[in-house]
């Protein structure tokens, strides 16, 4: 991308418009035009690599339906305890919150159950590198790693089975439309310094309340915290709550210098996440707060369910 480009990320696909992670999202997140389109990633029972956001199924599927006495102890329903073949059963809707009924975000996609399915992390890439090719553009991979720690207390290696298919797939250096991020510092050191990813590498982060990781997200967005980020990944992935807040004189956003920081130590910045529902106060519209961090900030790409509205923008 040329200098000073700020790239577009469909967060989870163009969820915006359609249930999220769905090869449907993606596609038309490539057609609205995208720079990057996002991949989570977690594991099945048969160490098959599927994307969804998170490591349960139930907020996004109908699985309580379909395999009622297979969640564990906790009420949930994980990917890891299901095989490939049963999740091709599933149906994918809108995300539901903690009552397993009510949509997060209610004036979204109304899913008809049946119509959407969850997909491998090779489906999706195969997709995107075929509407590439008969688009003649280069629209991105942008693959998260879900919970590391947690994959390998289940005997899972998911960081060594993502960086191999994405090997497989074509995706080995920096040069290649690629990025790989996940909030694990420790295993980010890992993939990048004993497995040898070659690729563009993020460190998400986020609040230590989250729980995500074993990682102080606080004393990685010091000076020492970026300056050692930097010798090991090209960019970071904050939450938009950690680049703005309200001035105490107006009310009006103020930069809380993180872009600043990371950028002075070679970092780039790519904040999650832009939507219509959930704007940073101190703005009126989605596009406002795209226009501002770009300007103002000068982030260097972002995550949004909207890839349309922040691409009229910039």
């Amino acid at each position: 991308m040329p200098e000073g480009f700020t790239l577009v990320i469909a967060h989870r696909g163009a969820c915006g418009y359609l249930p999220e992670h769905t090869l449907e999202a993606k596609a038309y997140a490539h057609a609205l035009g995208a720079d990057y389109v996002e991949q989570d990633v977690v594991a099945t029972r048969d160490d098959e690599l599927i994307v969804m956001h998170d490591i349960h199924l139930d907020r996004v599927t109908n699985v309580a339906d379909l395999y009622p006495d297979r969640h564990r102890a906790d009420g949930r329903f994980y990917a890891r305890d299901f095989d490939l073949a049963e999740i091709r059963h599933l149906s994918v809707w809108e995300r539901r919150g903690e009552d397993g009924e009510t949509a997060v975000f209610p004036n979204r996609y109304s899913s008809v159950p049946g119509r959407f399915r969850v997909s491998t992390l090779r489906e999706e890439i195969r997709l995107i590198q075929g509407l590439n090719h008969s688009t003649g553009r280069n629209v991105g991979i942008y693959s998260e790693i879900k919970r590391p720690a947690w994959h390998r207390n289940e005997d899972s290696d998911i960081s060594r089975q993502v960086i191999q298919l994405l090997d497989d797939l074509g995706y080995r250096s920096k040069k290649d439309a690629c990025y790989l991020q996940c909030f694990d510092a420790a295993e980010v050191r890992r993939i990048r310094h004993d497995l040898g990813c070659q690729l563009k590498m993020v460190q998400l982060i986020g609040e230590n309340a989250w729980g995500e990781a074993d990682t102080d997200f606080d004393e990685l967005r010091t000076p020492a915290g970026l300056q050692r980020l930097a010798k090991t990944v090209d960019g970071i992935g904050p939450s938009l709550s950690h680049l703005v807040t309200l001035s105490d004189i107006d009310g009006s956003p103020v930069s809380l210098g993180l872009v600043t920081a990371a950028h002075a130590v070679g970092l780039t910045v790519h904040p999650y996440t832009f939507r219509v529902e959930q704007l940073v106060p101190g703005f009126d519209s989605l596009g406002e707060m795209v226009r501002w961090c770009v300007d103002e900030l000068q982030i260097d790409g972002l995550f949004t369910d909207f890839p349309d509205q922040a691409l009229a923008v910039i």
